[in-house]
């Protein structure tokens, strides 16, 4: 397994690569919402050689417009990873099983070049999820011991803790092969 992290316009542009193979960056929410740090934070990851992934927090409705809209923030490079953030929202409403579906499958059509993969944390993939979709594959997140959450799915990515940071496996053995997934997902 692999060490990675996610920041957010929370975390400092200058945050620590050391031990690092991949680094996860929100780009958008919504229709209306950047990170206002998403370029400083892309080039730290870029300048250490991590694989970098991209992501879009849901909120229900408008899926069209918001698949367009991450893909027109989020940087395009072909291997970069795509994934939508689907959660509870700050007005305590989530997209529907079927809108988070569609949007994985519109941004697919739009950036067929980067794996499109989901986030959800452990509650939403047992006990709201009812398709099982995750696109090209899974991050969950549950605070557990790194690479062993309470799931029976196949993941790709496990976020286990969000202190003092949200940290990060992957099931890869080698930043290498985190790379190769990347660019032939």
């Amino acid at each position: 397994m692999i060490r990675g992290i996610d920041v957010s316009a929370y975390q400092s542009s200058s945050y620590d690569t050391d031990g690092l193979s991949f680094v996860f960056i929100k780009a958008t929410e919504g229709r209306s919402y950047v990170n206002p740090k998403l370029a400083a934070q892309t080039k730290r990851a870029r300048d250490a050689g991590l694989v970098v992934g991209f992501y879009h927090f849901l909120w229900p409705g408008n899926l069209s417009a918001q698949a367009e809209y991450f893909v027109s923030k989020a940087p395009e490079r072909a291997g970069d990873i795509l994934a939508v953030d689907w959660e509870t929202t700050s007005e305590g409403t989530h997209a529907s099983n079927a809108q988070k579906d569609l949007f994985i499958r519109k941004v697919k059509e739009k950036r067929p070049n980067n794996p499109v993969i989901l986030y959800a944390n452990r509650h939403y993939w047992l006990n709201v999820d009812t398709t099982s979709y995750a696109g090209d594959g899974l991050w969950i997140a549950d605070y557990v011991t790194p690479g062993k959450p309470r799931i029976q799915a196949k993941w790709r990515f496990h976020q286990y803790t969000d202190d003092p940071l949200d940290k990060n496996v992957a099931n890869f053995p080698s930043k290498a092969a985190l790379r190769e997934w990347a660019q032939n997902a």
